[in-house]
């Protein structure tokens, strides 16, 4: 089987590196991929928003499947795109991909079903913003609409920060946000929960706890993640159960009524209360830096998982762990989430040996002339499996002193709830 894999960050080399373990998979074509998938599979140039160039270059290179890796193109229509010219892609639908296109899609979806989330507004202007803080207790969240690579969701302690960074976003700060969402905060522990989902059933593959904030003891701005750790340990059998009768299936329910079924990943966000859980946001693909530290876990062949969900019959099909802990650190570089180096290169890379239990997932890399360049905010994810979380931790420390960028940091707090 040749498969088609789109993407270029540390998920996709994730993916990438879980589809070769399989073998069914004869060849992997990453696009556009980056110097880690590189070395492993076949990265072909192209710009995947040109979905006619796309299409030729599956026919070109004979892809029996295509896997979409980030958010943007099935938001676009990918997958619709791509069904239509009979190419079997795993993905949800445009319409399905709203639920993280568009955060007031996916709150009127709650709203109308009951499922628990933050009180909230849509906002189309100043006036609305107003009418929801008269109401409100500070801080607040406000929420670019669309999408925003991790960066459109701002805690607001103040009436002022609310006004300024609505402003922002009315004036097009994000491009894809002409409104926004404002929320009451909720406080507890925020886990992520990952399914697989087909038309009629949907299986959990695995769980995480991810840390949003750029800096130390969750403080700085929101980035697209600096770390995760899986499994969670805060989802009991018991909550599991909540989350899937309260959430999952309210939403999966509404979407088969519009005759629009989700299918492919699912992520919900949430936030854990009192043992009740929250729907904070929804991603239709798997997470990242999440998928890195789930697919060294999973012992099931994906492509099999992948293949039964394709026929709708995920309930056939038995998805198995491994018993150990997982947990990556993401080295970015100087700057980001800001404005960050770039074109720096990682030259130690190519000398460390690593463990069986040791990954070293490349996300903002490019290879030029053979030498490793970063070329992203989030450059390197460094992984390792054990029993021990803390163990774990000290092993990446090691390889991320053995690596010796001086133009990246990382957290090394990452775990902190667990350690």
């Amino acid at each position: 089987m040749n498969i088609a894999l789109i993407g270029s960050g540390g998920r996709e080399h994730a993916l990438c590196k879980k589809l070769l373990e399989s073998n069914k998979v004869n060849k992997v074509f990453c696009i556009p991929g980056n110097a880690g998938t590189s070395f492993i599979s076949t990265n072909l140039e192209i710009d995947t928003s040109n979905f006619k160039l796309l299409l030729k270059t599956i026919k070109i290179h004979k892809i029996n499947l295509v896997i979409v890796g980030p958010e943007k193109p099935l938001v676009d229509g990918i997958v619709d795109y791509l069904q239509s010219k009979n190419i079997k892609v795993f993905g949800p639908n445009k319409y399905a991909s709203k639920l993280e296109g568009s955060k007031a899609f996916m709150k009127s979806i709650c709203k109308n079903n009951n499922i628990p989330t933050a009180n909230f507004k849509i906002c189309k202007n100043k006036l609305d913003v107003l009418k929801f803080l008269k109401k409100s207790v500070m801080p607040v969240v406000v929420k670019a609409d669309g999408l925003a690579s991790g960066k459109g969701v701002t805690i607001c302690i103040s009436k002022f920060e609310v006004m300024k960074i609505s402003s922002e976003i009315f004036m097009g700060k994000f491009k894809n946000s002409k409104k926004l969402v404002i929320e009451e905060f909720l406080s507890g522990e925020e886990v992520s929960y990952f399914l697989i989902v087909d038309k009629k059933n949907f299986a959990f593959i695995g769980s995480a706890q991810d840390h949003k904030k750029v800096g130390e003891k969750d403080t700085g701005r929101n980035t697209g993640g600096m770390g995760a750790f899986s499994p969670a340990p805060i989802i009991t059998k018991e909550l599991e159960k909540k989350i899937q009768n309260k959430i999952i299936l309210p939403t999966l329910n509404a979407l088969k009524k519009k005759k629009k079924p989700f299918t492919g990943f699912l992520y919900a966000g949430l936030m854990i209360k009192n043992n009740e859980p929250y729907l904070i946001e929804y991603n239709i693909r798997m997470g990242d830096p999440e998928c890195q530290v789930i697919m060294p876990r999973l012992k099931t062949d994906l492509i099999d998982i992948i293949t039964f969900s394709l026929k709708n019959k995920l309930n056939k099909q038995k998805i198995k762990w491994s018993k150990n802990k997982s947990m990556t650190v993401v080295i970015c570089a100087n700057g980001y989430p800001g404005k960050y180096t770039k074109n720096k290169n990682i030259k130690n890379i190519k000398n460390i040996k690593l463990s069986k239990n040791d990954t070293i997932y490349h996300a903002g890399t490019k290879l030029i002339n053979n030498n490793i360049i970063s070329n992203g905010g989030r450059v390197l994810n460094v992984t390792s499996t054990g029993k021990s979380f803390i163990k774990i931790r000290s092993r990446i420390f090691k390889l991320i002193k053995k690596i010796n960028w001086k133009y990246g940091f990382f957290r090394k707090d990452i775990g902190w709830r667990v350690i």
